[in-house]
């Protein structure tokens, strides 16, 4: 038969075939799925984009995609909408006793619970079309002729017995699977050839949790044009930035976009739809920081004039902050003891914050990437503004340090003796020598005289400094914030580190390796503090997340407090990770940061956008590092799971290198597609912190570097807004249009220029251009 779990990236659906009731029921009852149909039957239709979906009708093409599939499987899924409340009970009766005769192998109820989605059994003597038919007449309902193709998909509900209501393990049997030609006269496409036909024959709704669609464009345009609807002039550029932000709140809805969205000042239909259709494809983010502006300013408008209770607003934003954690895949012990202690809002901040922890408790592991070997050197920064929850990320770091916080407690016990020896021997010939004690965890409340020393005696293990206010960073090494940066950026490299005295008191430093891992929690304020300078790579080297915007969110019943378990967890994969030592290649890992990489650099190249492209290069490295201490704790669980906890700890003190087979096979797809995540999240979020700083850094006469440069706008695609042919006077107004008026023609030409090069366009004659391929083909 057929179940496959449909997955979107870059826009496109992808299918993963489901073989068991049991993967078939977590799928349903996963992640964030029950709080999503929950918050969808309240009335929260934004939310419906997020449910898990399904299809059973086709299998996938050859590259695993779903759109335009002719290939027909052994069932067919049939969609029974717009049921009367009244006469729902009797609908379900009614199929369930013609079960054996229709070939029922699955009815579930849909998600606004208006209806049903039944699959059974092909008859392959007809049609898609005629099986729906046939099975219509036979129940005696009509089904959806809107969803009549074989790649329509099914938004799923829960596994519950109310939701899921009958199931028959024949529809997991792939034995009997026919791949057969769909003869039915349909575009292979999940929504309607004709958008424009369907829309107004469709209920769809007029607001966003309350807040009306025509409202929040009002406000948009208010906020972000003057208060002025597009025109002629500006109608395309307008209208696609408009339809990338919209989509958040639209569902991804095509149809729903195109309902909403206005053809301004005698836009043609076509053409609009060809802006909605390029913002769909444009990579998928949280909902951007704007257009929460607007909602924001659309609420409080309406809260002045008492109209309305917009609690669901809230609900929805917060839920957006999950857009990240609900794409992660199950993560090992250690780490998802850490997500739970803080919740789910602060899941990508607290994997940000203990990666540097991991990778200094497993010092003696070294990680190759792009044929460079090196340690798992990570530096972190957590930005959140006052009472956003970062305190929680403190607990979960003092877990993971307990057990080296132990030796530099005796450590410094010692340290405290000789200074009292000392004291009382100032006066004598024979002073005390001075003991150099291998102290791991640094306060950066210090000297960078004294600190470099101590970085000196670590024996050549990393140490790792933690801050919960970034803010002692900037006031203690205000005059030194040079030095400061000097000292990270080494570290993040392992380079060589030499610091020679200024008197003769002082200590002369050299370090053949700075190892180094240093977490910084603090406000966007502090984080412009500590990274003031934007051209010298200090920037590229840190990995930034943000805590959730909770300024309108309601206090907790239950607030998220670390347990004596949960610590107890963390640590035995800290002791662990302490005895692995050696070298290792992660050739999946490689390949992973290998596509990420060209596919931001063609994503850039049609952007023709330059700072992100550049961050892309260390924010692959660090990902990859981050993505390996992941793994690493996955090799210290299955390790416990296979010996014990004692059992593990025996193995690797007899044999430090014997993790390395169990890390090569914990490159499984679910870890791999963490990169992924992490990857994207990392970028977006240097992005929203730094673009406009690096921007203006590069664009300064004081930039030693600079030539022929403008300021970059937003991430916009140049090329997805062009027509399949263009002349280069419309792709200079696209430019001037995303980057500013400080455009010049040759800088289009050298952009034009640069994608002759990389194939993505060919000249078809004097100023003129063709398109060779799109944005994720």
């Amino acid at each position: 038969m057929s179940v496959h779990w449909i997955e979107t990236r870059n826009g496109v659906k992808y299918m993963h075939p489901i073989l068991t009731e049991k993967e078939y029921r977590e799928k349903r009852d996963g992640g964030s799925q029950k709080a999503n149909v929950f918050s969808v039957r309240k009335g929260n239709e934004g939310l419906k984009h997020k449910l898990v979906q399904m299809n059973y009708s086709c299998l996938p093409n050859d590259d695993g995609t779903l759109k335009g599939s002719k290939r027909m499987s052994n069932a067919v899924g049939m969609d029974v909408d717009h049921i009367k409340p009244e006469q729902m009970q009797a609908v379900k009766e009614n199929i369930l006793s013609k079960a054996a005769e229709l070939g029922l192998l699955m009815l579930e109820q849909s998600a606004r619970k208006e209806g049903y989605h039944l699959v059974f059994r092909r008859r392959p003597e007809l049609s898609q079309e005629e099986n729906l038919k046939w099975a219509s007449e036979l129940l005696g309902v009509k089904f959806d002729d809107k969803a009549k193709d074989i790649t329509r998909v099914f938004y799923t509900t829960t596994a519950s017995a109310e939701d899921l209501i009958y199931l028959d393990d024949a529809i997991f049997d792939n034995s009997e699977a026919e791949v057969l030609t769909n003869t039915d006269n349909t575009d292979g496409t999940d929504h309607p050839s004709n958008p424009s036909d369907s829309c107004s024959e469709k209920n769809y709704p007029t607001d966003y949790n309350g807040l009306p669609y025509k409202d929040i464009i009002a406000k948009w345009w208010e906020l972000y044009n003057e208060g002025k609807e597009p025109v002629k002039s500006n109608r395309d550029v307008l209208t696609f930035e408009l339809a990338v932000n919209l989509r958040h709140i639209c569902g991804f809805d095509r149809d729903l976009m195109d309902q909403v969205i206005p053809c301004y000042d005698q836009f043609s239909h076509v053409q609009k739809m060809k802006c909605i259709d390029s913002a769909l494809a444009v990579n998928r983010t949280q909902m951007p920081k704007r257009l929460k502006d607007v909602l924001f300013e659309v609420r409080r408008d309406r809260l002045n004039n008492a109209k309305s209770d917009d609690k669901g607003l809230d609900e929805a934003v917060m839920e957006d902050e999950c857009f990240y954690y609900n794409r992660l895949p199950k993560m090992p012990q250690g780490v998802r003891d850490s997500i739970e202690a803080v919740g789910p809002f602060l899941t990508m901040p607290i994997v940000t914050a203990i990666c540097p922890v991991i990778g200094m408790l497993a010092t003696g592991v070294k990680l190759d990437v792009h044929g460079v070997k090196n340690t798992l050197n990570l530096i972190s920064y957590i930005a959140g503004d006052f009472a956003s929850g970062k305190g929680k990320i403190d607990p979960v770091i003092d877990a993971w340090t307990a057990e080296v916080k132990v030796q530099d407690k005796l450590y410094q016990d010692q340290e405290d003796e000789w200074r009292a020896k000392k004291l009382a021997a100032k006066n004598k010939k024979d002073q005390p020598e001075e003991p150099k004690f291998p102290v791991r965890c640094q306060t950066l409340n210090n000297t960078v005289a004294n600190l470099a020393e101590r970085l000196a005696n670590t024996e050549g293990k990393h140490a790792f400094s933690f801050t919960p206010e970034a803010d002692t960073v900037a006031q203690k090494w205000k005059s030194a914030m040079s030095d400061f940066s000097v000292m990270l950026r080494q570290s993040y490299d392992g380079s060589r580190y030499d610091r020679e005295a200024r008197s003769v008191e002082a200590v002369n430093v050299h370090i053949e390796h700075l190892l180094w891992n240093v977490t910084m929690c603090g406000t966007p304020d502090a984080l412009y503090r500590v990274v003031s300078n934007y051209t010298d790579g200090f920037q590229s080297r840190i990995a930034v997340a943000r805590t959730p915007d909770n300024t309108f969110s309601p206090l907790e019943d239950k607030p998220y407090v670390i347990s004596k378990t949960q610590q107890e967890h963390i640590q035995q994969i800290a002791h662990l990770l302490m005895l692995m030592q050696g070298e290792v290649v992660l050739p999946k890992l490689e390949q992973k940061g290998r596509e990420w990489l060209e596919k931001i650099r063609l994503e850039t190249i049609m952007s023709y956008d330059k700072v992100r492209a550049r961050q892309r290069f260390r924010i692959c490295v660090t990902t990859q590092r981050m993505t390996c201490c992941l793994m690493l704790c996955k090799v210290a669980e299955s390790l416990i799971q296979k010996h014990g906890f004692g059992g593990a700890e025996k193995l690797l003190k007899q044999k430090p290198d014997a993790w390395k087979p169990t890390l090569v096979k914990a490159q499984t797809p679910q870890l791999l597609e963490f990169f992924d995540v992490m990857a994207d999240y990392l970028l977006e979020t240097a992005l929203f912190f730094f673009r406009e700083r690096i921007e203006n850094a590069f664009a300064s006469r004081d930039y030693a570097g600079n030539g022929d440069r403008q300021r970059m706008g937003r991430n916009d695609s140049i090329y997805e807004r062009l027509d399949a042919d263009f002349g280069f006077e419309v792709a200079l107004q696209h430019s001037i249009s995303v980057k500013g008026a400080n455009v010049s023609r040759n800088s289009v030409k050298q952009m034009l220029k640069n994608w002759k090069k990389q194939g993505l366009i060919v000249q078809t004659e004097t100023g003129r251009y063709r398109k060779v391929q799109e944005v994720g083909h």
